[in-house]
């Protein structure tokens, strides 16, 4: 895998470009995607994460031979940058730098929760040249524990949602998995003051959950609520085809309306 790489199929949705510092990660998803396609069983996949071998240096040597994307990286697919490891993110920090050195536009995604704002400092210096989301799944600590033991419980990631915009940062929420769609409207609810910009999707690769949703009923209400408040989002193609009969508008279906420059 590069350094930097340009992901495809639905990863695409997310960003351009990506990074991955880490290969594994401790969140414990059962829905978790990355840990299929790496061929790895839960335990294996939860060993507390180290960085990829010299991340930091091959970055440098990356961005010195072919300098700037000019389009935003997304910080991670494959992993969590501040899930809990055995560098403390220090290789996430150390990324961040080089980064902002080369004037690299990014985009973080993470369910680690206020662990974060330990490099807010870094994040400020990127001015509007950076974007940080949190995927929120469930609006209780009971179902979180039980699908994501090892991430950040709902409400630790919108503190962190409501620091980092406080400060001025641009925030997002990814809203894929949707595994029950009443509480992911409950969650836009909770979360709307503090985020710029809502990504919503649907669950994959579970059948007995996918066909039990009515997706066009959820689809239409995240819709209203988000028009009804003016919020900017994306509905990602799989949520699309799963309810085709509601209407979409303009930047509601375009990929990289909102990614940063």
């Amino acid at each position: 895998m590069n350094t930097i790489y340009q992901p495809n199929g639905a990863a695409r949705e997310y960003s351009p470009y990506a990074l991955n510092i880490y290969m594994t990660c401790t969140h414990g998803c059962r829905y978790c995607y990355a840990s299929r396609i790496r061929r790895m069983d839960n335990e294996s996949w939860m060993a507390m994460p180290e960085p990829r071998n010299n991340i930091a240096e091959e970055l440098e040597k990356y961005l010195t031979k072919a300098g700037n994307p000019n389009e935003q990286v997304l910080m991670s697919f494959i992993g969590d940058p501040y899930s809990e490891t055995k560098d403390n993110n220090k290789a996430t920090r150390d990324c961040l730098g080089i980064l902002l050195r080369y004037k690299v536009p990014i985009a973080i995604l993470t369910k680690g929760g206020e662990r974060c704002l330990k490099d807010i400092d870094l994040f400020k210096k990127f001015g509007n040249h950076i974007q940080i989301g949190a995927t929120l799944t469930f609006d209780n600590d009971a179902d979180s524990k039980e699908w994501e033991p090892g991430a950040a419980m709902p409400k630790e990631r919108i503190n962190a949602l409501r620091t980092l915009h406080g400060n001025g940062i641009k925030t997002f929420v990814s809203f894929e998995p949707v595994i029950n769609p009443e509480q992911s409207l409950h969650l836009m609810e909770m979360s709307n003051e503090y985020v710029d910009v809502f990504k919503v999707g649907k669950i994959n690769h579970n059948k007995a959950i996918e066909q039990s949703i009515d997706w066009t009923d959820f689809l239409q209400n995240t819709v209203n609520y988000l028009r009804k408040i003016n919020k900017p989002f994306y509905i990602k193609h799989d949520l699309r085809i799963a309810a085709p009969s509601v209407k979409l508008y303009g930047n509601e279906v375009l990929q990289d309306e909102f990614n940063v420059k």
